[in-house]
């Protein structure tokens, strides 16, 4: 380190340690993204239809 500063990668690992040491960061998130991160196409596109056919079956019987 020069003068003082720390360099972009350093800067990026250092921050990089400190999301991990907190496991309700987003890096730990449980969120939609993490679902569909977890399921692959597949997954997802089964939860997509699941949910059209879900509201298209509330609006039928619900209005």
């Amino acid at each position: 380190m020069q003068d003082g500063k720390e360099s972009p990668e350093y800067r990026r690992e250092r921050m990089r340690q400190e999301e991990l040491k907190h496991p309700s960061s987003s890096v730990h998130g449980s969120g939609l993204s993490d679902l569909v991160g977890g399921l692959g196409w597949k997954g997802t596109l089964i939860i997509v239809i699941v949910l059209i056919l879900a509201l298209i079956i509330y609006s039928l019987f619900f209005r």
